[in-house]
């Protein structure tokens, strides 16, 4: 399970910690040029502000930038919205030194994460549906959101939810480790596999079967998951301090 995340007070967000970003005030026009531009209805303008970011590391930096870059977590376009959540992840792990973020960045993040509802949680699993690789990624800001199973669970069991979204979210219960949404893992498996077996014995096949096939499995994984007495420990750095 990964580590409990203290709530931390809400910070005044500045823009870049001085005392451990030596140099850095020479790229505030640059930063917020790029900020300015993120926000654009211009797509090759938002992909270019973003990478401008990367290359400049200013989201591990600036408290600023990388309240931005959460508020950016349901970008319309799925590709940069997936560079966005990579963005965020990696700011929460430590750099190529082995050297945290500035605390109060990473304080101010897991501020911000703490207040996803659904329909962020929403855009986080339907970007990791789609680039598998950023999957730790999204479990790493979800682990950052204290309610996120709540949200998890509503989406896992919402027929209308598309199968690909539906099966992340049980993914990332599993992944995160969301002990309180065992009762309610274990009734809809119940519910997936009576189905299953129903529809099986009067020798037909339904596009809602289908849907229960492909979804249980990840359902049954995640129940195993969270009743599996050792768990594989979050990376160094998923909590403050």
């Amino acid at each position: 399970m990964y580590a409990e995340i203290p709530q931390p007070v809400s910070p005044q967000p500045q823009l870049f910690l001085l005392e451990e970003s030596i140099g850095s005030i020479e790229l505030f026009p640059a930063v917020w040029g790029a900020l300015e531009d993120l926000t654009k209805k211009d797509l090759n303008v938002r992909k270019s502000a973003l990478g401008e970011l990367i290359e400049l590391d200013a989201a591990r930096f600036s408290p600023v930038v990388s309240y931005i870059m959460v508020t950016r977590v349901a970008e319309p376009n799925i590709e940069l919205r997936s560079k966005i959540i990579e963005t965020l992840g990696l700011v929460l792990l430590p750099d190529t030194k082995e050297f945290p973020a500035p605390e109060d960045v990473r304080t101010s993040l897991y501020f911000y994460l703490s207040s996803f509802r659904t329909r962020q949680v929403f855009s986080l699993l339907q970007a990791s549906a789609e680039f598998g690789s950023i999957e730790d990624h999204v479990a790493r800001l979800l682990n950052a959101c204290r309610y996120a199973g709540n949200h998890l669970i509503e989406i896992l069991i919402d027929p209308k939810t598309p199968i690909e979204v539906r099966r992340q979210a049980a993914v990332m219960i599993g992944k995160v480790g969301y002990l309180n949404t065992l009762p309610a893992l274990e009734k809809l498996a119940g519910r997936l596999e009576a189905r299953i077996g129903g529809q099986t014995a009067m020798n037909f096949a339904s596009q809602s079967n289908s849907k229960d096939s492909d979804l249980l499995p990840a359902v049954e994984d995640a129940i195993r998951s969270l009743k599996t007495p050792q768990r594989v420990a979050e990376p160094p750095y998923s909590s403050i301090g």
